[in-house]
């Protein structure tokens, strides 16, 4: 009688415990829903009861300590620094999210990838690697885990179908291999306040004979960027084009993220070009078969060196003198200085800077409004209606195979927290970078949208179908990526023509698949490359690599924002 007493007053003692930490998890989370994740497009009784399932949830894994990595935005640095706080302040799960380079998150997940061994417990990594991570089968398929050995840890209220970027992150087999945690584009940027005042439209109108607006193609920005260059606005100087020309790897996403595809140098296709791709990779079903002309790719054709060709000399006669010697970070910041009329290729990341009351004084109006819009950016010559017009950077969740499966729920966890319906409407306010439809259309973007330069509006249009990631062509990111500044560094600096430069990089974009072929590590989706064949051959064939054209800069075209904006909402 006495054990059994004993039993119950110790069972007894064991549930007030563990309710009174159940309880106290739920009192911080109700303190969060009401004083930080806030706007939300779910009710707070929505938002509380999911923080009652991640606290359910996580109940085996209290105490645990995981560790996450993503490279440094504004969007990374609130996940960090304020939810993984909260995230174990109602599950007891200890994260450490590190804070570091893009280049280094891609070195660390290369590192595991061939060690084998688990250096995070899951990264946020670019979509880019969507052709890496299927064919090579070290990262676990979120299709296969939510439903399988996740299905315990997988958020019942995740909504897969809001998210905007999973064609992104699915593979040709169909199966979801990465989360979308955030997205950006690169578009078009300029000052609309200069574009709209009458002299200076006027004056545009005199020297070229067609409305100074938004340029649609690169004719007309080249047009823009020598209108600009030199001139003194109420004693400003202005330049035309802002870029960056170091080299430095930051390079390497300058031309990777979609630049060939700008200029035209792909084939048709959206998300991306196929058979041929904005890297001038060529692809026979799943298998990668040329970049050299030679084998059927475009990436030394006469599309992407006339995009080489244009972005060097645009660096050099339009853009202030400095960018030639800039890296991208360094460069990103310089439009928000003044004395920058225009820049064909800005990431929409650096809006939440560009709309800082104290660092971006110089392009803001005394209301609080813009001096500057984002816009489609212009194409170029060799580009085809049907084809992708820029890149959107989605930085998405990965799980790694390599991580202890307990590790790996727990990891999972929190890369749903910070995306959950609870919390991403406050996080896309922070950050501005949108995965979610519902906080696309949320009346809170509604009312703001008059101080984020076109975003909201850029993101609720059909046009950002044509903005997408790195696609499935590319059959190893971190290899193949680092060529490309190496490469177009010497094509910056001088030391190689444009041609030369894109010669050597195709070349050698070749040599490493003809490796992968021969080690057959991806198997059955593994480059297999073309016999080579002339240029000749090629370039008279349908379709990407095209031929050259006989004029590389066609009648320049140009519309006015306030009517694009208008065609936006119509649609």
């Amino acid at each position: 009688m006495k054990v059994k007493l004993l039993s119950t007053v110790i069972a007894a003692v064991l549930f007030s415990g563990y309710s009174q930490v159940t309880m106290a998890d739920m009192d911080a989370a109700k303190r969060l829903v009401t004083e930080e994740f806030q706007p939300s497009t779910l009710s707070q009784d929505d938002q509380l009861k999911e923080m009652q399932w991640f606290i359910d949830a996580a109940k085996p894994f209290k105490g645990m300590k995981i560790n996450v990595v993503s490279e440094t935005i504004a969007t990374h640095e609130y996940e960090a620094k304020t939810l993984a706080k909260a995230f174990a302040e109602i599950t007891g799960i200890e994260v450490t999210h590190d804070l570091i380079g893009e280049g280094d998150v891609v070195e660390k997940l290369q590192t595991e990838m061939q060690s084998g061994k688990s250096i995070y417990d899951a990264y946020i990594n670019d979509s880019d690697l969507i052709g890496t991570h299927y064919r090579y089968q070290q990262v676990v398929p979120l299709s296969d885990y939510m439903v399988g050995d996740g299905k315990d840890v997988t958020n019942p209220m995740l909504d897969i179908k809001d998210f905007i970027g999973t064609s992104f992150t699915t593979g040709p087999d169909g199966k979801l291999y990465q989360l979308p945690d955030q997205q950006f584009a690169n578009l078009y940027w300029f000052r609309y306040d200069l574009f709209k005042r009458e002299d200076i439209k006027a004056d545009f109108k005199a020297k070229y004979g067609y409305d100074l607006g938004v340029p649609v193609n690169w004719s007309a920005y080249e047009d823009i960027a020598e209108f600009f260059t030199g001139r003194e606005i109420d004693g400003e100087k202005f330049y035309g084009h802002m870029d960056y020309g170091k080299k430095d790897p930051s390079l390497g996403w300058r031309f990777t993220d979609a630049w060939l595809s700008m200029a035209g140098a792909g084939d048709k296709g959206i998300p991306n070009g196929l058979p041929v791709d904005e890297w001038g990779i060529r692809a026979e079903g799943c298998r990668p078969v040329g970049s050299t002309v030679e084998r059927g790719g475009a990436t030394d054709g006469p599309a992407a060196v006339y995009s080489v060709t244009k972005y060097v000399e645009w660096l050099k006669k339009f853009a202030p003198p400095n960018a030639q010697g800039m890296t991208f970070s360094e460069s990103g910041p310089v439009p928000s200085q003044g004395g920058v009329a225009q820049q064909i290729f800005w990431y929409t990341a650096f809006t939440a800077s560009l709309v800082d009351p104290e660092g971006a004084k110089a392009v803001m109006n005394e209301d609080g409004t813009p001096k500057w819009r984002m816009a489609p950016s212009p194409h170029g010559a060799y580009w085809e209606e049907g084809q992708k017009l820029g890149y959107q950077d989605a930085g998405s969740w990965t799980l790694m195979k390599n991580t202890p499966p307990e590790r790996r729920k727990a990891a999972w966890l929190y890369a749903q927290f910070v995306v959950s319906k609870t919390v991403s409407l406050k996080k896309s306010h922070v950050g501005l970078t949108f995965v979610r439809e519902s906080d696309i259309q949320h009346e809170s973007f509604t009312e703001r949208a008059p101080k984020l330069g076109g975003l909201v509006e850029f993101y609720r249009s059909p046009a950002r179908l044509q903005w997408s990631p790195t696609g499935i062509n590319v059959p190893d990111y971190p290899k193949l990526a680092q060529l490309w500044w190496q490469n177009i560094g010497d094509a910056s600096s001088g030391a190689k023509t444009p041609q030369e430069a894109m010669t050597s990089l195709a070349e050698a974009q070749d040599k490493i698949m003809s490796r992968l072929e021969r080690a057959n590590v991806q198997g059955d989706c593994g480059p297999k490359l073309n016999e080579k064949k002339s240029r000749d051959y090629w370039l008279s064939q349908p379709g990407s690599p095209k031929a050259k054209l006989s004029n590389e800069k066609p009648k320049p075209e140009t519309i006015d924002y306030d009517e694009l904006i208008k065609s936006w909402t119509k649609s």
